[in-house]
């Protein structure tokens, strides 16, 4: 079969009949072997909230970057779009070996390749893409190879932690004389699913803090509790001074954490 996209648009100046036949041959035969050993090679890549559910389109995505591992060179990047997936699927039912947990509908990114040898990547998620407080790097090598795609789940990392925001006081807020002081903070997962009580994610398996620390000392540990879904809170008496506020989140049996700071005055 002749190729004819693979003849060169430059022209070829034939010094002898014979010579300039082979020459012909020669360009379209090593241009079809190129083009037909090229085959498009799909990947479809996913972040997965530990001990949660996908990262999808209500949290900002996971921000995906794929890479030749050998030269660095960036070969595919995008942002995982879509649900968080089924609940019941991902959080309650059994997995069994080579059970598919996703659904069309669940976030990920579909990358599209053209291989016409296996390449050794490197692929990369930071996630949650709009948490950067609670954003981590998450990464994976495998070999892709030319024609055979990865859908499916296809390729999931998994994104520790938890998202914690901070609600009050407010970042350099000035309390008038000695005060209680109201602190609060919103708490899901890195997912953006929420805590409650009673819930999948039960705001009673996880210990939720607020470390409070003055001249570089710490003075006061509050136990926060939740007031409402994914609002935990509690109230502290302080002196005058400057303080900085860390408030922690921490499952002990995921190994889950997530952590915010802030800092306020106290004349």
């Amino acid at each position: 079969m002749i190729c004819l996209n693979a003849i060169p648009n430059s022209r070829i100046v034939l010094m002898k009949p014979f010579y300039g036949y082979f020459l012909f041959v020669f360009i379209v035969v090593v241009g079809c072997f190129e083009t037909q050993a090229q085959q498009e090679t799909q990947v479809m890549v996913r972040a997965k909230a530990k001990d949660a559910k996908f990262i999808g389109s209500s949290i900002g995505g996971a921000q995906i970057l794929i890479k030749n591992a050998q030269t660095q060179e960036v070969m595919a990047e995008g942002v995982t779009n879509g649900s968080t997936g089924n609940t019941t699927t991902i959080m309650k039912e059994p997995h069994q070996r080579r059970t598919r947990i996703s659904d069309d509908e669940t976030g990920g990114f579909l990358a599209k390749f053209n291989l016409d040898q296996p390449t050794f990547v490197t692929i990369e998620a930071y996630a949650p893409k709009n948490a950067a407080s609670a954003a981590v790097r998450a990464s994976t090598q495998l070999w892709l190879i030319p024609g055979k795609d990865i859908l499916g789940d296809g390729i999931v990392l998994e994104i520790p932690g938890f998202i914690v925001d901070i609600l009050s006081p407010q970042r350099h807020k000035s309390f008038a004389g000695d005060k209680s002081v109201k602190i609060k903070a919103n708490i899901t997962m890195t997912c953006g699913c929420p805590i409650a009580k009673d819930s999948i994610w039960d705001a009673n398996d996880y210990e939720v803090k607020a470390l409070l620390y003055k001249d570089g000392q710490r003075v006061e540990e509050k136990v926060l509790d939740l007031e409402k879904t994914s609002t935990f809170a509690g109230e502290v008496n302080l002196s005058a001074g400057m303080y900085e506020l860390i408030i922690y989140a921490y499952d002990p049996d995921t190994g889950n954490t997530g952590v915010d700071k802030t800092n306020f005055l106290v004349d």
